[in-house]
């Protein structure tokens, strides 16, 4: 199956449960009066990071994430069941944004955060008893759902990162070092995606992530460059792994730190070991003189170096994770929903909210009276500006509810005046 680090998902909470507009009718109570109840809550889209689940394939197969609907209220006031939250498993990693920016940032097994917010469910008769209105005959509609576009994207979190220019023999060390099997050929770029692989030394393990291939000008998006870079921001360490027998190590090193640092200066300041391969085929290069102090050569075929190799990133490992924060989840805490959203629907606009559509359901329209109230009510809400910022012009059919209305907005609001 093929690896699927970005997908893009469209999430809808479930909508609220309407309130029910019962009244009570029993033998000898002739006026039982409001004994309708509340509509329940619908459930919340969620994400949660499962280390059970390796990509975002399952997401980009199916896009469309829709929370249970809340159920409506019935007679006795009884409320109506909330609907169920969508729970959607995510790998550890996993980055959530939607059109304003980053919504979450998940890692670490059973982190989570809600992307879609269910609606709240509309309130029955029984509880819009007021002093003014003692047997109210109405109730509330629940309330749509959020729903939202994101961009999921998976960055994966290991303890060392294999980077290096193409075929420079990460694959093969990493088959070397672990468990794992990559695609492993003589061209460049066989690997198309990260691979993981676990280690042990001494009983000590720990995880190693095979970057794809990286080129000059990948911090500019060159080739696949901005896909394979921002997995290694998740690796506490990296591991340069340089071809010995190229015709240039020293500049290929150099060609690696300076992508590197051009996409996150913070990556030049990781802990890193320098790692020189194919020490088989040039058995002459002297590596600390082309690689730097401390590189060490080894060779996957022979398996010149590898007993080393193991040690070296088994300390190296340990140290990065001591030197380390505490990675934790960060999630995004946005304002709560606005009171009414204005929506262009072909020649028309549409205004839902649970506050303006319940002043229009209760409002008699036979009545101008009763209307001419409203119509300041929605005008203080700033209903009339909000339709004049989305384009809305005097004579445009505007629905609330089930109600349309043709737009007669004040002079000092259509001409843009305060």
């Amino acid at each position: 199956m093929t690896f699927v680090d970005e997908a893009t998902v469209f999430a809808r909470g479930g909508r609220g449960g309407d309130g029910s507009a019962a009244m009570l009718s029993e033998p000898f109570k002739p006026r039982g009066g409001p004994d309708g109840g509340d509509g329940g809550k619908g459930g919340d889209v969620v994400f949660q990071v499962s280390t059970g689940v390796r990509d975002l394939s399952a997401l980009a197969e199916h896009p469309h994430q829709r929370a249970e609907s809340g159920k409506p209220g019935g007679r006795r006031r009884r409320t109506g069941a909330a609907g169920k939250d969508l729970v959607v498993l995510v790998p550890d990693g996993t980055r959530v944004e939607d059109e304003e920016g980053l919504l979450a940032d998940l890692v670490g097994e059973g982190a989570r955060a809600v992307v879609a917010r269910g609606g709240r469910g509309g309130r029955g008769n029984a509880s819009l008893v007021s002093a003014k209105n003692r047997v109210p005959r109405t109730s509330e509609a629940g309330e749509p759902g959020e729903e939202r576009r994101l961009r999921a994207e998976l960055r994966i979190v290991a303890d060392l990162g294999l980077v290096g220019l193409p075929n420079a023999g990460k694959s093969t060390l990493l088959a070397s070092l672990t468990a794992a099997r990559p695609k492993i050929a003589a061209y460049p770029f066989t690997t198309l995606a990260p691979n993981l692989g676990v280690a042990e030394d001494d009983g000590a393990r720990f995880v190693v992530a095979d970057v794809p291939g990286l080129i000059e000008g990948a911090s500019e998006g060159r080739g696949l460059g901005h896909r394979f870079l921002r997995h290694v921001t998740r690796c506490r360490a990296l591991v340069y792994v340089v071809d010995l027998s190229s015709d240039d190590p020293a500049a290929d090193l150099s060609t690696l730190r300076a992508e590197l640092d051009e996409y996150d200066t913070s990556l030049s300041r990781r802990p890193s070991v320098v790692v020189g391969t194919k020490r088989d085929l040039a058995p002459d290069v002297d590596v600390e003189g082309a690689l730097g102090h401390g590189a060490i050569a080894v060779s996957a075929v022979t398996g010149e170096g590898m007993d080393d190799l193991r040690d070296l990133l088994s300390r190296l490992s340990a140290e990065a994770e001591a030197a380390e924060e505490q990675r934790r989840p960060y999630v995004v805490l946005r304002p709560a929903r606005p009171r009414f959203v204005v929506t262009r629907d072909g020649d028309r606009f549409r205004v839902v909210g649970r506050g303006v559509e319940r002043w229009v359901a209760e409002t008699d329209m036979d009545d101008p009276a009763k209307v001419a109230r409203l119509q300041r009510r929605l005008v203080r809400e700033g209903v009339e500006r909000q339709l004049v910022a989305a384009g809305a012009r005097r004579g445009d059919e505007v629905v609330i509810g089930s109600v349309a209305f043709e737009f007669l907005p004040d002079e000092e609001i259509a001409d843009g005046t305060t």
